[in-house]
């Protein structure tokens, strides 16, 4: 048994963000069903839109769109739109990614489709919201973070912001958050068996994730500054060095007991009585003292390879981590252990390598059961389920209504 098995989900959003949250979903066991438009290809489009037709090696590994199936709709159409609504009388969740505004413009908003099923779980997922005077505005992942306060702190204090891939707002912001909107909702419509409104705002999940960063703001009006916090590597007992082949190595010592494992190994107990003080939090390092601690770390790292220097570590009770190139990630033996690389049967490619389910259910687990559907593999068969018959199914396809 799947924790969600049952759940049967629309999935209209067209970028990754909103593929990555009904993945999460439909790895739990919800059937997810992606309604996808005609000819739509582009950034953040699945190999699968442009590869219709094609047996895609690219839309196999594409795993955003693992265990879901495909449907091509015009819903541009009036009879494309039918088609639609009657998905919407068996479904409990439609997630959607749309500029706020087109749905209802669509005639696929949630006053409509809640008027056809009243237990529908409708997820919105937009840069600002629905609402407020920044809704309507364009965005992505940097922007988004830019206003959150998470960009302006990632990065050292002597260089411009570092962009963190599109990780913060796009992944976790939305996507995190949309799932986690919409399992909430589900355990609230088992209490009160009423769907209701997910509005997942790019931004706000964000600021949400800033959450413990801005509890001193709002204590004392105290604020960070990048790259000058214990957290930003600003002090030495926490941070990255690099290591004797040119590769890198991290230290994360904020518990006095870890920094003086370091020193000790390294037999310098001088340095034990420098650790965190609460001005770290917010402030950079003023002592000289700090300057010679750090300048030795540099030179002590110098002298082994960063797997030499791991191994050490682990093995005095530091924590260590190596700073790993993604290839690497998928060699390292815990990585392997909590199979967080799996292997999946493609009909004709064989075994298919995908990154693996995060949360480890003891007795629900979730898996992956199918591969990433080219666009419009199901659609006669969705159709064929909705009471369509194949002369009607053909002439929809005449007519560019499905694909």
């Amino acid at each position: 048994m799947l924790a969600l098995e049952g759940v049967k989900i629309l999935d209209l959003s067209r970028l990754v963000p909103g593929a990555f949250c009904t993945m999460l979903l439909g790895d739990m066991g919800a059937e997810v069903v992606k309604i996808e438009a005609p000819g739509v290809t582009g950034i953040g489009s699945s190999p699968g839109a442009v590869s219709r037709g094609e047996n895609s090696r690219a839309a196999a590994y594409y795993a955003p769109d693992r265990n879901k199936k495909s449907i091509v709709v015009n819903l541009k159409s009036e009879a494309g739109r039918e088609i639609f609504y009657r998905l919407c009388r068996g479904a409990d969740v439609i997630v959607e990614g749309f500029r706020p505004g087109v749905a209802k413009r669509l005639k696929i908003d949630y006053e409509t489709i809640n008027k056809l099923n009243p237990r529908i779980i409708y997820c919105s997922l937009s840069g600002y919201g629905q609402d407020g005077p920044y809704h309507a505005f364009p965005g992505h992942d940097v922007n988004y973070i830019a206003m959150a306060g998470v960009l302006g702190l990632i990065g050292s204090s002597e260089r411009p912001p570092a962009i963190p891939l599109n990780l913060v707002a796009d992944f976790a912001g939305a996507a995190l958050y949309g799932a986690l909107g919409i399992s909430i909702a589900l355990v609230a419509r088992n209490k009160t068996g009423k769907g209701q409104y997910v509005d997942v705002a790019y931004m706000d999940g964000a600021i949400s994730l800033m959450t413990w960063f801005n509890c001193g703001h709002f204590f004392d009006g105290s604020t960070l500054k990048r790259g000058e916090s214990w957290l930003h590597g600003a002090y030495p007992y926490y941070g990255v060095y690099e290591t004797k082949d040119g590769k890198y190595i991290t230290i994360g010592c904020l518990e006095p007991h870890f920094w003086e494992n370091l020193c000790r190994f390294l037999g310098k107990e001088e340095y034990i009585p420098y650790h965190f003080a609460l001005e770290h939090t917010f402030h950079k390092p003023e002592n000289e003292k700090w300057d010679e601690i750090r300048s030795f770390l540099r030179q002590i790292f110098l002298t082994r390879t960063r797997d030499e220097w791991f191994d050490l570590l682990i093995r005095n009770d530091v924590p260590a981590g190596k700073v790993y190139t993604p290839d690497e990630v998928f060699g390292d033996p815990q990585v392997l252990h909590r199979q967080m690389v799996i292997e999946v049967e493609h009909p004709a490619l064989g075994k298919i390598k995908q990154v693996g389910i995060a949360p480890k259910l003891s007795n629900t687990p979730g898996r992956v059961r199918s591969l990433p559907p080219l666009a419009g593999e199901h659609t006669d068969e969705i159709l064929q389920g909705l009471g369509y018959k194949r002369q009607e199914i053909e002439n929809l396809r005449q007519e560019g209504v499905v694909c």
